[in-house]
């Protein structure tokens, strides 16, 4: 499997060419871009322009984009109406929030770019009817706009009642928008398992987000230092050979410092669990 990141690891600074130059000299084959304003504002012309300009001249790809959760620089901290959410009951707020994923959309039209990574709702979410007939109706049109940019969106599974796996193949059959999906391990081990949601995502998943936790927390920490069982995991995921890449999601946190050699090294072990169980 190709070795990929998720720019989440570095999500709470601003995303520059000499960073995405240190990933391609790690021998990483290509980056999920994480749209944060902090990060990497989507809306900001010059940086689109000036990382596009660097990759048009670089072998490192951009696999996925990473929809945007929220529209502050503070992870959603300076009020609700920050949270996007396609699921809003309130149609006027909907359309805002379908408006700020298509300028994300936008990117590819400079920075080209296979997937977006999208949630159906927010976390702690609750599930009901209205939910699923708000997301389909935003979507529908989304797909449509993402499709004119050579983009396909894929649903993650993420902790609240819209997007559990059970749920995601729920959405999909009412709906017949027929989305592909990103499985995260992290948030199945806090739900209801790796296996488990594996198990019913499987035929449609088409990138990962790899990372750790204790069962209870969304720590993205590295695998291993967690309490997921990553030899049961990797044999899963081998099961499927060719569909996806390993892509790491790692959080950015002072405390924990993860570097890109700290990447390097998990890769080596998974691929090591791989080997030793083909």
């Amino acid at each position: 499997m190709q070795r990929m990141l998720s720019t989440h690891l570095i999500c709470n600074h601003r995303l520059t060419t000499a960073w995405l130059n240190r990933v391609e000299q790690a021998g990483i084959a290509a980056v999920e871009i994480f749209c944060a304003k902090q990060h990497f504002d989507y809306r900001n012309g010059s940086q689109v322009a000036e990382l596009g300009h660097f990759l048009r001249d670089s072998p490192l790809r951009v696999h996925s984009v990473h929809s945007p959760m929220f529209t502050d620089e503070i992870w959603g901290k300076s009020g609700p109406d920050t949270h996007i959410n396609l699921t809003e009951r309130d149609k006027g707020l909907r359309i805002r929030w379908v408006d700020e994923v298509k300028r994300a959309l936008e990117v590819a039209e400079t920075i080209p770019f296979r997937y977006l990574i999208q949630h159906l709702g927010v976390t702690g979410q609750e599930f009901s009817e209205y939910a699923v007939e708000a997301g389909f109706t935003a979507l529908e049109e989304l797909t449509l706009f993402a499709r004119q940019r050579g983009v396909e969106i894929l649903l993650e599974n993420i902790p609240n009642e819209l997007s559990t796996a059970e749920r995601l193949d729920y959405f999909n059959g009412v709906t017949h928008l027929n989305l592909n999906y990103v499985f995260d391990t992290g948030h199945a081990h806090i739900g209801s398992g790796v296996a488990g949601e594996f198990s019913s995502m499987q035929a449609r998943i088409r990138s990962l987000h790899l990372h750790d936790n204790d069962g209870k927390e969304d720590q993205h920490l590295l695998p291993g230092a967690g309490t997921i069982d990553w030899t049961a995991t990797m044999q899963l995921l081998r099961s499927r050979p060719g569909q996806y890449p390993l892509l790491l999601e790692l959080r950015d946190d002072a405390a924990l410092n993860y570097s890109l050699e700290d990447a390097g090294k998990v890769f080596e072990r998974l691929e090591a669990l791989e080997t030793t169980h083909a």
